[in-house]
């Protein structure tokens, strides 16, 4: 079996105009959700082994403020090709993925469709489809290798947003 757990970057910063997309920082709101979301996934004992994540400032601290709540020292892979990765770049980049539970923290839209395309039942969540900051899904393949996972062959074990923590 093979985990996947999908999270989209916490909310960021626009204070700065002049700052380029690829540098936004995360704002407070996002720093907090990232904490939360670590907090999630370690009660519910989703610790991935492996982190394939894109190589923006915004997701880099996301998994910055996630990691601390987490058991271990999953490897940490900033993959510049999950910057903006639509929906086919996420899956080669998860194909070569080692660990059999691996995080992808990735931007929308990509990873919006990304996450539609990859389940075969899509979550009773009307958050889904849109895959606000923060989202995570939880999902599992029965396959040997990440190269043998395909569109549709995920079976969702969890969905949440930061929100839904705080509630």
């Amino acid at each position: 079996m093979k985990r996947l757990i999908l999270t989209r970057h916490a909310k960021s910063s626009w204070d700065d105009p002049l700052t380029p997309d690829h540098d936004r920082p995360l704002n407070e709101r996002g720093r907090a959700a990232a904490a939360d979301l670590g907090q999630w996934l370690a009660s519910r004992g989703y610790v991935p082994g492996q982190v394939l994540c894109s190589d923006s400032l915004r997701t880099r601290k996301t998994w910055a403020g996630i990691a601390p709540a987490l058991p271990g020292e999953p490897v940490l892979e900033l993959k510049p090709a999950l910057y903006h990765a639509g929906a086919e770049v996420m899956l080669a980049v998860l194909r070569h993925a080692t660990a059999d539970t691996v995080m992808m923290v990735g931007h929308n839209p990509g990873i919006a469709e990304f996450a539609g395309r990859i389940v075969a039942h899509a979550p009773v969540n009307p958050e889904f489809g849109r895959y606000p900051t923060g989202a995570t899904l939880v999902v599992d393949f029965v396959a040997d290798t990440w190269a043998d996972v395909g569109f549709g062959q995920g079976a969702v074990d969890d969905f949440i947003v930061p929100r839904e923590i705080m509630a």
